[in-house]
């Protein structure tokens, strides 16, 4: 899988992240990530609270938070078997600074396209990272997992995508994306340095 070619990520995370950063604390990456999976699935719920008249939507959304917790379960099962807590939640510099780019006001489909937009991006780069992790850390059991992860989350980003063009009247989804990827290529430039997914 290319990024350029499936996901258009335009600037891709150094493989030495792992290496340098990541194997250094495992610990630390493993509570960010089972947090990252519960934040997904509360997304999902958002998207569900906030479109209830969008059936189709509401029936993908149901499916998609059932799978991100079941995510979050294994990730804290993989935590607790290696003698680690949860710990608190990590705040998520990067989806944080993401959402800036979300369009406030501009009316109902303005907005329900920017959310599944920015939904659609941290799957996107979610999906990236985990297939460095997977193809880089020095660790079976966490490199099949995160290789598991990766195709999930391809998924999940493809059909982010799907339904902001079925929704879509006015706005032209292709041109917006490439907005958001460009955007998302000046944020990302600041990460790639701590033991977090999107760090």
């Amino acid at each position: 899988m290319s990024e350029k070619t499936i996901l258009k990520l335009q600037l891709p995370t150094d493989p030495l992240w792992v290496k340098n950063v990541v194997e250094s604390n495992i610990e630390e990456l493993l509570t960010d990530h089972a947090y990252c999976e519960q934040k997904a699935a509360t997304n999902g719920i958002t998207l569900i609270v906030q479109n209830p008249n969008l059936s189709d939507l509401v029936q993908e959304m149901i499916a998609l938070v059932q799978e991100e917790m079941d995510h979050f379960k294994r990730v804290h099962e993989i935590i607790v078997a290696r003698g680690f807590v949860l710990g608190k939640e990590r705040k998520d510099n990067y989806v944080n600074e993401l959402r800036k780019f979300i369009i406030v006001g501009g009316g109902r489909e303005a907005q329900l396209i920017d959310r599944l937009l920015f939904s659609a991006m941290i799957e996107a780069r979610s999906c990236e990272r985990f297939k460095v992790l997977s193809e880089n850390i020095n660790d079976t059991h966490l490199s099949e997992f995160y290789h598991e992860l990766m195709i999930s989350e391809a998924t999940h980003y493809s059909m982010f995508i799907r339904l902001a063009k079925k929704y879509a009247v006015e706005i032209d989804v292709d041109k917006r994306w490439k907005e958001f990827l460009e955007y998302e290529a000046g944020v990302i430039q600041n990460y790639g340095k701590s033991e977090t997914i999107h760090g």
